[in-house]
């Protein structure tokens, strides 16, 4: 009988939130690098078709959107490494908060 009594004592004690501070953290991470992969990509690839390329180098319009979407594909590939770095790091932070609790 007195184990059924703990079993219901734990279920009514408040859920845990310390993962919400975690999961909103992860979300606020998400959305900065969704932010920075759709602006970061399109705003280099025209920055650079127009004022590097075309401008300060003199290439014509069709080699100019060539290198210009190679700059592109590059900062996409910026922003995932970025994004895998700070990804790996936070999870590890909150491993060992985890472990230390």
């Amino acid at each position: 009988m007195e184990l059924l009594d703990k079993a219901a004592l734990n279920a009514l004690q408040p859920p845990d939130f310390r993962n919400e501070s975690s999961l909103a953290s992860t979300l606020k991470t998400l959305l900065f690098f969704t932010a920075l992969m759709i602006t970061v990509p399109i705003g280099l690839y025209f920055t650079t078709k127009s004022y590097v390329f075309e401008g300060a180098f003199g290439m014509s319009n069709r080699d100019s959107y060539f290198y210009a979407a190679i700059v592109a594909v590059v900062a996409v590939h910026v922003v995932l490494a970025l994004f895998v770095y700070v990804a790996w790091n936070e999870g590890s932070r909150q491993w060992r908060e985890g472990k230390q609790d």
